[in-house]
């Protein structure tokens, strides 16, 4: 029997992990020899003494063809650590799973991404840099990781549906069940348009100590990890944690700091996280992953329209910045740009006017206003 198919075996034995798993293989039972050890043996390796009977008593071939069975007729696959599709920036991490199990589009994991994080709980400007950041990253090039979890999450993973761009949502319970479960629908649309997968065979319930693993993959997949909006607290910030650990860029979108939403990205920027003022901080890092380097001139196309409109943003004041965006959705008569910024008409008139010197927006017949 193959060596990918004797892993799958162990890896969905409840209560086998990562560190098992490696115990296992080093004391070179990744191999036919496993049928025929005793709990004794597997007691020997270092397992536990629960472990060791349950392998004696279960562990077999037809033990393994049931499991795959059930994958099958779950419309499951999996790639392991021995495969040449297994993602190569995963694998370089500290722990990188035996298995992934997927549904979707395998060829996103060979795609240049970024993942993008935050709280559950996000405020609607938070929702709002989320939209249009991955909006922009998408039209880039890059794919979108993130955890399927309320919030920014699912913010980032329908912005980038909506853009026609790649996404990946990374789980922290088997492919049988999705959690939330609101999240249901926008996991089916990810696993048909995108990728969504997980290191735990299916029958896995959500557990509070399954999500920090998790988030060491979000950031192993990745060549960065932004945080749109998160608390001192948020589990957003494992993922920051994780993408350090593994060598990889940590960026931070600042908030008011009169919001406690905005305290965790900020303390991120304190430690020296790369501040993200526009999609156009990240993009300028990759430029060389992207399917157009955004440093050419005389380009056509969607790619072109992104890097004019980041160049843009890059000579915007924040209040500008934060002017234009909303113009983004538009166009607007001033009264309605009165309202969704809340400004005074003097104030709102000032801004933009410095837009259209800067040749960021135009004025239509009527004081209808639109980005460029």
């Amino acid at each position: 029997m193959e060596e990918r198919e004797l892993l799958f075996g162990f890896n969905e034995v409840e209560g086998i992990g990562w560190k098992t798993i490696d115990k296992i293989r080093r004391a070179g039972l990744l191999s036919e020899k496993a049928f025929s050890c005793s709990s004794e043996d597997w007691e020997k390796v270092g397992l536990s003494e629960k472990v060791s009977i349950q392998l004696a008593s279960i562990y077999t071939l037809e033990w393994i063809a049931n499991r795959r069975l059930l994958m099958e007729e779950s419309a499951v696959n999996m790639v392991t650590i021995f495969d040449a599709d297994y993602p190569h920036l995963l694998k370089e991490t500290a722990q990188p799973p035996w298995i992934l199990y997927y549904r979707g589009r395998l060829d996103l994991l060979s795609t240049p991404s970024v993942a993008m994080v935050g709280t559950r709980v996000p405020t609607a400007y938070g929702r709002k840099v989320g939209e249009i950041l991955t909006k922009e990253l998408s039209e880039a090039g890059l794919t979108v990781v993130s955890g399927l979890a309320r919030g920014i999450d699912s913010v980032c993973h329908e912005a980038a549906l909506r853009s026609g761009g790649g996404t990946i949502a990374v789980v922290a319970t088997g492919l049988d069940r999705v959690y939330p479960p609101e999240n249901k629908e926008l996991e089916r649309l990810i696993s048909r348009d995108g990728l969504v997968l997980t290191e735990y065979p299916l029958g896995t319930k959500s557990h509070p100590g399954l999500f920090p693993q998790r988030n060491r993959i979000i950031a192993g997949l990745t060549y960065g990890t932004v945080v749109v909006e998160a608390d001192s607290k948020s589990g957003s910030l494992i993922t920051a944690d994780a993408a350090l650990e593994a060598g990889r860029d940590v960026f931070a979108v600042p908030g008011p700091i009169t919001s406690p939403k905005s305290r965790g990205a900020l303390d991120l920027i304190k430690q020296g996280a790369k501040l993200v003022t526009g999609a156009l901080d990240i993009l300028e890092e990759y430029t060389s992953f992207l399917p157009t380097n955004l440093s050419k001139t005389g380009e056509s196309g969607p790619s072109k329209q992104v890097a004019d409109d980041l160049l843009i943003e890059k000579k915007l004041t924040n209040e500008e910045l934060h002017l234009y965006h909303i113009l983004h959705q538009g166009p607007f008569i001033l009264d309605d740009l009165l309202v969704r910024t809340g400004w005074d008409f003097g104030h709102l008139h000032s801004v933009l006017l410095s837009l259209i010197i800067k040749k960021a927006v135009a004025q239509l017949p009527g004081a209808i206003y639109k980005v460029i």
